[in-house]
């Protein structure tokens, strides 16, 4: 049975989900052995495609849901909650 695990983070940092952000998500996102997908309103992207995160167009104050399945769906999602968080590294 494949693990699923999900959750609704909030976009903080200034310049919400841009070019730098979306490359450091999709890089962690390929670290895990999960299928990784994040929904914006009616978008979707897969977790390790920079460009089809940037099409999501997730800027400051807005809510994406994290769904990852597979072996390391919950280190995927704890990993990615805590990026999210920590305003993908940035200072503002």
């Amino acid at each position: 049975m494949t693990q699923r695990f999900e959750d609704t983070f909030l976009i903080q940092n200034k310049l919400g989900l841009h070019a730098r952000a979306a490359s450091v998500l999709a890089e962690l996102s390929a670290q895990f052995d999960a299928n990784i997908t994040l929904f914006q309103g009616s978008k979707e992207a897969e977790g390790d495609s920079v460009l089809a995160l940037l099409l999501l167009e997730s800027s400051q104050g807005k809510e994406i849901k994290v769904v990852c399945e597979g072996p390391d769906a919950e280190r995927a999602l704890h990993a990615i909650g805590s990026l999210i968080a920590d305003k993908f590294n940035e200072s503002e």
